[in-house]
């Protein structure tokens, strides 16, 4: 039962009068909204204004076209954070279909929310623009579009997310990198058609960063458990009470909390080294993923405080977070008698200058009978260095960021490579961690050098020993000419066109790029392949002729060819085949 309101009116005291307003004889006023200085009917005050919604995996952005920003930013799954779907799926029928409608269940709640919560809107008076991610998988395509036409959109259209992205920055080619959630994909896009034969794809994103982080803070994170009295805290010394941390405190929400508040993204360790004059020591960067196990160094050599600092909890009962002015020493300067993952903590700390930050957790239920929350003591190294995972390549199927942007190079035409490289453009969530962008740019250049010499000895003096694989060698060239688009400090150019394009984008925030793009393309009346529904409901009848009592397919009743599918539709065809013929001579 809701309480009483908080500016109360007695009924003697209210009298409404029925404001005045002045008519204009022989003219109609149009009513605008009021966020708008046009005469155009918008949003809440016309139907011409299309739905558009960019589903995620975890997050959804909707809005009404023609508007800068989405009217509702929100979690598909709820509070925790937990995604709708995966990259697996269940083998067995019967597990299949269980999850498909428990995912038909939630997309259900969340279309029903966006339009009745979010955008308080009548779904029947108008049209949805779908974002359509390119491994967006049909069967979930179909659901949403499904759950749509059940509630009477007049159409729904689709329209590529990337191509979206290009659109909001005002142009309709490029090189464009969504870095989501589940997978990161670059797909090359000339002349406002995507190359999807040419499309790249990793599983390096925002998931693997929070997993990562999860790992890093179980190893080398310190969890202080709230003290048992009042004055605990004060008679206690912090070295004493320090643990190493839970795995109930690491929730789905702390991790993401983590991520997008408390980390960044540092600069290469080479550049850092090279600016210090230091001799580059051994790369320990593809196996810091390595999750705690049973052989991991003891508590006692991770579970060092805070430098002994006097903070007392008073002083952070303001702030969720608070810096700690003292970092932690290393255990051990001599990395000797350290294990693998401890040499790359101290490998790592000794070129962050990050400082250790505290953050307030709820204590897992063992811990239940203190007083107050527990602390969360996060090294600033794990800060600055968790996103390398994102950056470090050379698995087969899982290239680094920088590696599928050159791969999608590698498979365009090559007279295409020039303006391609030079229109590099970053969209996606995990793409707003600051510092991000500069550090893909250096990536790529990096991992496009050539590679160094071979270290092994000639064992035939007769044979010359074969050239080290240069797999980028043909893109070398291109060098000069890398930019990206949305870079914030783009460094020194070193060619025209590179100066021309280098952080030219207007200042939208890589997460919203694709939604930004599809208002542009509802607003212009220009979106993507539009599928009306009295087209899905014959081609619903017609699917529905022949009863199919095989569970393992993914939908029964599904219209078939009625949505969009690049994967099985056949390629344009391109130039006609030049024959070999006599050449007729025009006189001038």
């Amino acid at each position: 039962m809701s309480g009483p309101p908080s500016t109360p009116r007695s009924k003697t005291s209210f009298q409404p009068t029925t404001p005045a307003t002045s008519r204009v004889a022989g003219t109609h006023v149009v009513q605008s909204s009021p966020h708008y200085t046009t005469t155009r009917r918008h949003s809440l005050y016309g139907v011409e204004d299309r739905v558009i919604i960019d589903t995620g995996s975890r997050i959804w952005k909707v809005g009404f076209s023609g508007e800068g920003r989405p009217r509702d930013v929100f979690y598909a799954a709820g509070p925790s954070g937990t995604s709708l779907w995966n990259l697996h799926r269940a083998t067995d029928p019967t597990e299949r279909a269980e999850e498909d409608k428990l995912l038909e269940i939630k997309l259900q709640s969340c279309l029903r929310s966006v339009f009745h919560d979010s955008l308080l809107t009548d779904p029947k008076a108008r049209k949805v623009i779908l974002v359509e991610h390119p491994l967006l998988p049909l069967y979930i395509k179909d659901m949403i579009a499904r759950i749509l036409f059940e509630n009477q959109v007049p159409s729904v259209s689709f329209a590529s997310s990337h191509l979206l992205s290009l659109f909001a920055i005002g142009r309709i080619t490029g090189l464009v990198l969504d870095c989501g959630h589940l997978e990161s994909v670059a797909l090359p896009i000339f002349a406002a058609r995507p190359l999807f034969p040419q499309l790249r794809t990793t599983p390096l994103a925002g998931a693997r960063l929070a997993s990562h982080i999860r790992a890093l803070l179980l190893m080398f994170g310190t969890y202080l458990p709230p003290p048992t009295t009042l004055g605990g805290a004060v008679n206690i010394p912090v070295a004493n009470r320090s643990t190493r941390v839970p795995q109930e405190v690491l929730t789905d929400a702390v991790v993401e909390e983590i991520k997008t508040r408390c980390c960044f993204v540092g600069d290469s360790l080479g550049n850092i080294r090279e600016a210090r004059g230091e001799t580059p020591a051994l790369d320990y960067g593809s196996e810091i993923d390595i999750p705690p196990s049973d052989s991991a160094p003891s508590e006692s050599e991770f579970s060092q405080a805070g430098g002994e600092s006097n903070v007392s909890s008073s002083q952070h009962a303001s702030s969720e977070f608070s810096v700690i002015s003292i970092p932690r020493v290393p255990v051990a300067e001599n990395p000797r008698g350290e294990g693998h993952l401890q040499a790359i903590a101290t490998m790592y700390s000794r070129h962050s200058t990050a400082t250790e930050l505290q953050m307030r957790v709820t204590p897992p239920p063992s811990q239940q009978t203190g007083t107050g929350l527990g602390t969360l003591i996060i090294p600033g190294w794990i800060r600055e260095r968790a996103a390398e995972v994102l950056f470090e390549g050379g698995d087969v199927d899982e290239s680094s960021l920088a590696e599928i942007i050159l791969d999608a190079l590698l498979k365009v035409p090559v007279d295409l490579r020039k303006t391609l490289a030079s229109s590099i453009l970053v969209s996606g969530g995990s793409a707003m961690l600051p510092g991000f962008i500069p550090r893909l740019h250096a990536e790529i250049l990096r991992a496009i050098a050539p590679p160094p010499s071979p270290s092994r000895k000639q064992t035939r003096p007769d044979r010359p020993l074969p050239p080290p694989y240069d797999k980028y060698a043909s893109l070398r060239q291109l060098i000069p000419y890398f930019a990206i688009l949305n870079n914030p400090s783009p460094p020194a150019p070193m060619s025209d066109r590179a100066s021309a394009n280098a952080g030219k984008a207007p200042a939208f925030s890589p997460a919203t790029l694709a939604w930004v793009g599809g208002s542009l393309a509802g607003s212009l009346k220009t979106g993507g392949v539009e599928v009306a529904r009295e087209k899905w409901d014959e081609g619903d009848t017609s699917g529905n002729a022949d009863d199919s009592m095989d569970i393992s397919s993914d939908s029964p009743s599904r219209p078939h060819g009625i949505l969009p599918d690049w994967t099985r539709t056949a390629l344009p065809t391109g130039a006609p085949i030049a024959r070999a013929g006599k050449v007729t001579q025009v006189s001038a």
